[in-house]
């Protein structure tokens, strides 16, 4: 999920279960080589909700003491691979769940059921079965949209905020997918995956491996607006751009996930925008929890001009990267995350 400085509005898996095991070599997922020692815990699966989640845990001896990490699109919860281990080691149960669409977790037919008071009920769910009364959430991308979501509609149930690349979406007096199809036009792929479902989720998956690993890349040159959907238009581009954020072996799980699942799920979360847009009609719009805000300098989603009027107790911080931030810089984001929440323990 991304968001277009010109239009002010939001725009915007699956790990094999044997072949993930705590400490031993990540195989027989993609192209993985079975030279590869990347360490990613075993799954669970979950209840919650009326579907099951995929769930990750690191610092189950913390327990006590959660954070919660909500991916983004199109990713999986192997896209926080690298600050699991560091929030583990500074004493935080770290719960990564795969949410509803992607990966092992449920990937329910109805559109409708991936709207935003779904998919925070399966993070307030997520926490009853781990027996939290609240906890610290962090997002990115769509991810940091469903925080946001969360804390607007059960506050009581998190008590810090940490969302990355996407900021708070203000609410406006549109339903969003009616203001940015006019202002944008049909093209534009939040309108396009509203207006003509299944035609994007048709291009990804007949293109997976070209389209993530056109996505996942660093110094993308500026390039002319092309007509069209920019997705659709960059799933069918031969050649990438830029320079690669993860290796070869990383990059497999995310196309092994999405080989697997198709992008139906993920896309269906766009699909519910103006559907969220009512159901936050009558929420009170201001979140009160201590917030971390972290940007991309080179990230193409807008910042937003009032943040603070709506998050009052927010900390903005910028990090030299583009969108993919925990990916692209994963020892200055775990940096920047554990000095925050240290700061917040002191208070």
């Amino acid at each position: 999920m991304q968001q277009q400085e010109d239009g002010h509005q939001p725009v915007g898996s699956h790990l094999d279960n044997t072949s993930t095991k705590t400490g031993q070599e990540v195989t027989g997922i993609g192209r993985h080589d079975p030279g590869m020692t990347t360490e990613f815990p075993e799954p669970t699966r979950v209840p919650v909700n009326g579907v099951e989640l995929e769930v990750f845990e690191a610092g189950r001896q913390n327990a006590g003491n959660p954070i919660v990490l909500c991916h983004g699109w199109p990713e999986h919860a192997f896209s926080w691979r690298h600050q699991m281990p560091a929030l583990a080691a500074a004493g935080y149960h770290v719960i990564v769940p795969n949410q509803r669409g992607y990966g092992d977790s449920s990937r329910p037919a109805d559109v409708t059921d991936y709207d935003i008071a779904h998919l925070s009920g399966d993070l307030v769910a997520l926490l009853d079965h781990y027996g939290y009364d609240d906890a610290t959430f962090v997002g990115h991308d769509w991810g940091a949209a469903v925080v946001w979501g969360l804390t607007l509609l059960h506050p009581n149930r998190v008590n810090k905020v940490i969302n990355l690349s996407l900021p708070y979406l203000e609410r406006g007096d549109r339903p969003w997918i009616e203001f940015m199809e006019d202002v944008l036009g049909s093209d534009f792929y939040f309108v396009h995956f509203n207006r003509q479902p299944g035609v994007a989720d048709a291009v990804f998956e007949e293109n997976t491996f070209q389209f993530l690993r056109n996505l996942y890349r660093k110094n993308v040159p500026l390039t002319e607006p092309q007509p069209g959907n920019v997705w659709i238009n960059l799933a069918r581009m031969e050649t990438p751009l830029g320079d690669p954020i993860m290796s070869d072996d990383e990059l497999a799980v995310f196309v092994s996930a999405f080989e697997s699942t198709g992008f139906t799920g993920g896309l269906n979360w766009y699909r519910n925008l103006d559907r969220n847009w009512r159901l936050l009609a009558d929420v009170n719009p201001i979140i009160q929890q201590p917030t971390l805000m972290i940007y991309g300098d080179r990230d193409p989603v807008a910042r937003s001009e009032r943040l603070t009027e709506f998050v009052p107790n927010v900390e903005v911080i910028s990090l030299d990267c583009g969108h993919w931030i925990q990916q692209e810089k994963p020892e200055e984001t775990n940096q920047a995350i554990l000095k925050w929440l240290d700061q917040r323990d002191a208070v």
